[in-house]
């Protein structure tokens, strides 16, 4: 009997890892944030004695660094076992030299990465594409999601193409921003996945596996005169690799009625300026790109999903042949390069195709910083310049080098139905735990789409933690902070005296005090600025001495 499709409140890690544990025999980890909740789900379903869908249950090994998973992971499918493993940001370049190797040889695998920055002038351990910027060399296919349904959605895609195509895959999602971000989405089932994956083509990777019963020979030495034509022989895998994708996804839309395209546009059908961009932020360019349609602006987004290999043919079918000016937009930097990789890609695509449209590229959202709607809008506007800068920043104030973008932080497009709800707490105070099980809660128990997510300090323990919750009739599709709060609260008092924690509060919204100070000295407690936000906005003002029924009923500070 097949299973129903579940609504199930997750972040971007576990819906990934819920594909790759039932589409995998062999699972090497290694630790790294913002990956490692994916190895540890798989690891604790394995534990569990959760099966596979060929009724195993999965090896899960963890190694004792990231090359030594993808080791693991090139031995194993060097022998037809299916096979995955999670990473991001210097783990990720610590697979390198084996991630060659497996792409050289067309074996079928998927590496899911949270994309994470790189270390360079110092450590972040926040999103961005440069990790995964910095492996588009090594003969891998790269497909990105967009969200937290998207990550479980492509997660299943890149399984099913990596073995029909023999090309390996790397499915990646920003760091936090989705990895870490709580949404409703629909789970697919068992029967589901396994419509999708071709045992024709499990079979053929099975035939093609190291055995000492029918000995081939592979990974030889090669020298100038065999090495570089044996190299071009690779390129029929590369070429039908796109359509092998797009198949798959027509394929994916039947099942499950989510459709995807290797590019997608969402806009005006006669833009003339159009930005261009892969990964969440996505999400918040075509939400904004709608809404200055409805307004009348001939402007649109062009979604990259597939970014390698690139289908060149398929994106000049996607984007309109009306655009005058496109801003390709990177998460990344390569300093002294004439262009980002994306924007690099795209002009090629315009000049192979001998298209003459004006490009701008830009740079946004380095090491986790916040794109908004705001953000969006000014680079459609600098596109609407007579000259527009030829590159610049969005997100920043370049102050050094003056590329960045100017915009007004008070243009807003959010839903005027959904519910916004900020709660100010300390790492290990509770209010993390607790806010992930309201928006479950919320999301799986009622009818309201829900997202939640959780800012802390890279200090973590005993640091600030702001939970940012959103819920509501329509689905939520706003993967950044929020900025106007019907609702606020504040977990720990003395925050105030150096956070301005009101300025986000809605007029006529609602505040909640964690305090230890008695009733009537609360109000002379706060701040004037924190006094006059609560008297010119009208806020409802509610006091609880949470830290004394915790300690009352045996919680210590989980408060």
């Amino acid at each position: 009997m097949a299973e129903n499709p579940l609504f199930r409140c997750m972040d971007g890690n576990e819906a990934a890892a819920l594909v790759a544990h039932r589409c995998s025999e062999v699972i090497a980890i290694y630790p790294i944030t913002p990956s490692s909740n994916m190895g540890e789900h798989a690891d604790e379903w394995t534990a569990k004695g959760k099966v596979n869908l060929w009724g195993q249950v999965p090896t899960v090994i963890e190694m004792q660094s990231e090359g030594g998973a993808a080791g693991a992971c090139h031995g194993a499918v060097m022998t037809g076992s299916l096979t995955t493993t999670f990473t991001a940001s210097q783990g990720l370049l610590l697979m390198i030299p084996n991630m060659y190797k497996i792409a050289g040889e067309l074996i079928p695998t998927v590496f899911h990465v949270s994309a994470r920055c790189l270390a360079t002038h110092a450590l972040s351990i926040f999103g961005d594409h440069s990790d995964v910027m910095s492996i588009r060399s090594c003969g891998w296919a790269l497909l990105a999601s967009n969200n937290v349904q998207e990550a479980h959605d492509m997660a299943a895609i890149s399984h099913a193409a990596t073995l029909k195509s023999r090309i390996p895959f790397m499915h990646f999602f920003d760091g936090f921003r989705t990895s870490h971000e709580v949404s409703k989405i629909t789970t697919l089932t068992d029967d589901q996945l396994r419509q999708l994956i071709d045992e024709d083509a499990i079979a053929a990777h099975r035939d093609r596996g190291l055995n000492p019963d029918h000995p081939v020979i592979r990974g030889t030495a090669q020298n100038p005169d065999v090495f570089f034509q044996a190299r071009e022989a690779c390129n029929p895998w590369y070429d039908k690799c796109p359509d092998i994708v797009a198949a798959e996804m027509d394929k994916f839309a039947a099942m499950t009625g989510r459709r995807y395209h290797l590019f997608e546009y969402v806009g005006a059908p006669d833009a003339e300026r159009v930005i261009i961009i892969m990964g969440s932020g996505a999400e918040t360019a075509t939400e904004t790109a709608k809404v200055l349609v409805a307004g009348g602006e001939k402007i649109g987004v062009l979604i990259v999903r597939l970014y390698r290999p690139l289908a060149v043919e398929a994106f000049l079918k996607t984007l309109p042949v009306s655009a005058k000016r496109l801003a390709v937009l990177d998460r990344t930097k390569e300093p002294g390069a004439g262009g980002d990789p994306l924007f690099l890609d795209v002009v090629a695509a315009l000049a192979e195709a001998k298209r003459h449209v004006d490009v701008i590229g830009g740079r946004y959202g380095l090491s986790s910083k916040e794109f908004t709607p705001a953000m969006v809008k000014a680079v459609f506007d600098e596109l609407a310049k007579a000259d527009p800068k030829k590159r610049f920043t969005v997100g920043i104030n370049d102050d050094v080098t003056h590329l960045s973008l100017t915009y007004d932080p008070a243009y807003h497009i959010e839903s005027p139905l959904a519910t916004r709800c900020l709660f100010y707490g300390l790492g290990s105070d509770g209010t993390v735990g607790a806010n992930k099980n309201s928006i479950k809660i919320i999301g799986e128990e009622t009818d309201n789409w829900a997202q939640g997510y959780f800012v802390y300090d890279s200090k973590k323990s005993g640091s600030m933690t702001v939970s940012h919750l959103r819920f509501g009739p329509e689905p939520v599709r706003a993967p950044y902070l929020i900025e106007r709060a019907s609702f606020i609260a504040c977990h720990f008092q003395r925050l105030m005296d150096r956070l301005d924690i009101l300025a986000s509060a809605q007029p006529g919204g609602t505040f909640l005090l964690n305090s230890t100070f008695p009733a009537e000295a609360v109000w002379s407690s706060l701040t004037t600025q924190a006094q006059q936000h609560i008297i010119s906005k009208k806020l409802k003002f509610y006091v609880i001495n949470a830290t004394k029924v915790a300690v009352a009923n045996g919680m210590g500070n989980r408060i």
